[in-house]
């Protein structure tokens, strides 16, 4: 579904990532994980669009990437969930799933907001609450509601458990496995909570330094903790 091949890329002149190469197959989760400034995010926002790649190669479903939109992406199927629970602090919880979807037909809108609001019950019951009213994890649940709005085939994760405590992570990570077992959508998650990503997730790329450095079985580096610290070390 997705091919990244030695891809080069960063902010301004400083170079952040080395000839990244990764690969998502079409049904699986991969796992993306690194230190603090290894390139996680910067591979994702290389992605979807939002920094142009300067050498290399990025295939989404067989076509190459370059120079498209954000916007573009989000139509063939290929969407960002940033990190930091970006919701519309003074819009309603449906005001801000409606806003994810403004170009849908009023019937296939409503329709996506009740499929959404059967996955995430919680917020069901505060639809017409502001949602600078909602706790941390509400908020992170209205972010990734609002990222599957729009159908993505491939759903880019950034931290969906940034500032979550242990037990709402585990939650909202149940959730993300739910969307691709439930909802047939393939997902490349960011996270810093190793061991539970590494439990949903089918495959992992470990990154060092803006380089992979390793990749392979998630199930078979959970149970490899040696090869974990060398890439955080």
């Amino acid at each position: 579904m997705l091919s990244v091949d030695k891809v080069d890329s960063g902010y301004g002149r400083k170079q952040v990532l080395f000839a990244v190469s990764l690969a998502v197959r079409s049904g699986e989760i991969v796992a993306l994980i690194g230190p603090n400034g290894s390139g996680k995010s910067t591979v994702l926002k290389t992605i979807i669009g939002l920094l142009p790649f300067w050498s290399g190669e990025i295939r989404f479903k067989g076509t190459e990437t370059r120079g498209k939109s954000p916007g573009q992406h989000i139509a063939a199927g290929l969407v960002y969930g940033p990190q930091g629970a970006r919701v519309f602090e003074e819009l309603s919880v449906r005001r801000n799933m409606e806003a994810a979807g403004l170009w849908l037909p009023s019937t296939e809108l409503e329709h996506r907001i009740e499929e959404a609001v059967q996955l995430f019950p919680d917020l069901g019951l505060c639809l017409n609450s502001p949602a600078r009213h909602l706790s941390g994890g509400q908020r992170q649940m209205l972010a990734l509601v609002r990222a599957m709005i729009p159908q993505p085939q491939l759903l880019l994760l950034d931290e969906p458990c940034l500032g979550l405590a242990p037990a709402m992570a585990t939650k909202m990570l149940e959730h993300v496995a739910e969307l691709n077992t439930m909802r047939a959508v393939s997902l490349i998650v960011v996270e810093h909570r190793v061991k539970q990503v590494l439990g949903i997730a089918h495959r992992v790329y470990a990154l060092k330094q803006g380089q992979v450095v390793l990749e392979g079985s998630a199930k078979k580096l959970a149970q490899d903790p040696d090869a974990l610290r060398t890439v955080f070390l």
